[in-house]
């Protein structure tokens, strides 16, 4: 574990806040350099939590994070770390990175060749294939920020580089609306591409200078091979999937014998687990402590989920953006106002249904929240009535 100057971080914290603040840069550097050409992976993270506990929101930190990460920029590129093991969890998010870059480069050649007009039937192709890169998100969302966020506080800042992850999402689907438009501005073109590029290519840089430096000084070998396990369940963007086979879905939650008996009936625990799976919802289930305690595993899951949230905090386990809104439900829940929520979205195609229903136990005591989601677009297409047997 490494430590941390506690003086030092709070002059560097004096800093960040007087960039906050639009003070003069190179006065506040000049009153910071020792620190600043010291400064860590792991104070990186303290720096920026701290204007989080602050009230800041992500979106506050992200108006200066490059600004300041530019100024860090020398002694993190010459901070030594220690690398991760070939095939591992870390091994392949870096092996993602060169690889994304590389289709950036691809695209960036057609538009210096000023071929835009031309290609914008390839450009389209090219860029829709960036979404492809969100199973590279999604692995860190699910996998990587729950392991960081229970060893210690100064992680909870990466609700930061979610928010990151949320802006190149938009900013990919800005560029797509703008290919298929048949009036596009080339002008407008630029400047969007502009933007996806120091967005993707931002996150890259910010992945190698902190946030994959400081995971390899605080994670063991041990944790990074069950991250690697659970990263079977997604996808390996723009690189060879890697060999290792799924373990069994079934093993991942360590079946016994026990039996779960009521008055309508008697389950094993390996039956009740594919009764549960069975069911054509996704459904995760949230304790009183609103923490993360179970979630099914059907066989196409709309919502990814990894067990690495189990015990996560369910703020964690949403963009920043929609925080308010999770918190909502669930004191509406607590109070006793509500019992239920529900929204329905769009999302490739489908119409997904999304609800939430308070557990209360026999005493009407608040005892968590379920979250179901259900792919109801099948269903909202029904007419008529069915009733021989159809295959």
């Amino acid at each position: 574990m490494v430590d941390i100057d506690r003086e030092k971080i709070e002059s560097l914290k004096e800093y960040v806040q007087g960039v906050v603040d639009n003070g003069d840069g190179k006065a506040l550097y000049l009153k910071y350099k020792e620190d600043i050409e010291t400064v860590t992976p792991q104070e990186c993270f303290e720096i920026f939590t701290s204007k989080l506990e602050k009230g800041y929101t992500p979106k506050d930190v992200l108006k200066i994070l490059d600004k300041v990460i530019n100024v860090f920029h020398k002694p993190l590129s010459n901070y030594s770390w220690k690398k991760p093991k070939e095939d591992s969890f870390l091994y392949y998010l870096i092996k993602e990175n060169e690889a994304l870059t590389k289709k950036l480069e691809e695209i960036k050649k057609i538009i210096l060749n000023k071929e835009v007009e031309i290609k914008k039937d390839e450009l389209l192709v090219r860029v829709k294939k960036l979404e492809e890169f969100n199973q590279h998100y999604l692995k860190k969302e699910n996998i990587l920020f729950p392991y960081l966020e229970k060893k210690m506080d100064r992680f909870h800042g990466l609700t930061i580089m979610w928010s990151l992850h949320d802006e190149a999402r938009k900013n990919i689907k800005r560029v797509e609306n703008l290919l298929e438009s048949e009036n596009m501005s080339v002008e407008e073109f630029n400047k969007e591409i502009g933007s996806l590029f120091f967005t993707l290519l931002g996150i890259v840089k910010k992945e190698k200078l902190i946030l994959f430096p400081a995971s390899m000084e605080v994670i063991s070998d041990e944790e990074w091979e069950d991250m690697h396990a659970q990263s079977m369940d997604y996808g390996f963007p723009f690189i060879q999937r890697p060999a290792l086979e799924k373990k069994e879905k079934l093993d991942l939650y360590g079946l016994e014998a026990t039996k779960f008996k009521t008055n309508t009936g008697e389950l094993n625990f390996e039956q009740m687990m594919l009764l549960l799976n069975a069911l054509p919802v996704d459904l995760t289930f949230v304790d009183e402590n609103n923490k993360v305690r179970f979630f099914t595993r059907p066989k196409d899951r709309i919502f990814p989920r990894s067990p690495a949230v189990i015990g996560r905090d369910v703020e964690n386990c949403h963009p920043s953006e929609s925080v308010d809104v999770v918190n909502k439900i669930i004191e509406a829940f607590k109070d006793g106002s509500k019992d239920s929520a529900r929204f329905w979205i769009d999302l490739k195609g489908r119409k997904i249904l999304i609800q939430y229903f308070a557990l209360k136990n026999s005493k009407d005591e608040y005892k968590g929240v379920l979250e179901v989601s259900q792919d109801i677009t099948g269903i909202r297409e029904l007419e008529g009535e069915r009733r021989l047997l159809e295959w």
